[in-house]
């Protein structure tokens, strides 16, 4: 199978191992995204996911539009929140990397607001690159551009390729865990023996004869980077 030519890394004598995850439908079992279409349905003939795809709007203004449609108190939103479910064992799984010495870094092109809240109420501390926003009765989940984020984009609001050249630039032996869209360019930075993919970035990579470690949990990529540093 064909493939593309990952970015290299430098060389260091204790090479620091970074995990660069998206979050929605990655790290969670559900997506943002898809509750919030459910409960607040868009108009057919005026979807914003399809401009996206069409390309006639970004994919940050795609899930500007649809989260500024939510219609709920914040308490009820929360619940909502919730029901993306954090995957099971996340946080021993977490525990095991950092152990290993991998640190694992989350960049998303989702809201920062409902990632925050989801890691503190699991007691995780992570580095989150994400897209600022607020929760605001009548007006929805309003998520504004992250302009003064190093690693800003003016379409996906976080540029999580540069996330991902930014550690390999620094040395790092770098893996990648996406689902969707904006993963697919991030992922083929890194070896396809650490590109961890699921859902429309699996169909993408699979249709483009590129090769990934598929997963269906978060468990199996921690057991993956594991094996293969020979660490139990």
């Amino acid at each position: 199978m064909s493939d593309s030519n990952p970015v290299k890394a430098g060389t260091a004598s204790a090479k620091r191992r970074v995990l660069v995850s998206d979050f929605d439908d990655t790290m969670t079992r559900h997506d943002f995204y898809d509750l919030v279409r459910k409960h607040w349905p868009v108009p057919p003939d005026d979807d914003p996911w399809d401009h996206y795809v069409a390309g006639r709007i970004t994919h940050f203004e795609a899930l500007a539009a649809i989260f500024a449609r939510i219609r709920t108190d914040e308490r009820s939103l929360l619940e909502l929140v919730d029901r993306m479910e954090l995957e099971p064992d996340l946080t021993e799984s977490i525990r095991r990397l950092r152990k290993g010495g991998w640190e694992v870094v989350v960049a998303s092109a989702g809201c920062a607001w409902y990632i925050q809240y989801l890691l503190a109420k699991a007691g995780l501390s992570l580095e989150v690159h994400g897209n600022p926003g607020q929760f605001v009765e009548r007006q929805g989940l309003l998520m504004d551009l992250p302009e003064n984020s190093p690693f800003f984009s003016q379409t996906t609001g976080i540029d999580k390729p540069a996330v991902v050249r930014e550690a390999l630039r620094r040395g790092a032996q770098v893996a990648f865990a996406g689902d969707g869209r904006p993963d697919l360019e991030p992922a083929l930075l890194v070896e396809p023996g650490r590109r961890f993919a699921r859902g429309w970035l699996a169909e993408a990579l699979h249709h483009q004869g590129h090769r990934f470690q598929p997963f269906t949990c978060w468990a199996q990529i921690t057991a993956t980077l594991l094996d293969s540093d020979g660490i139990c």
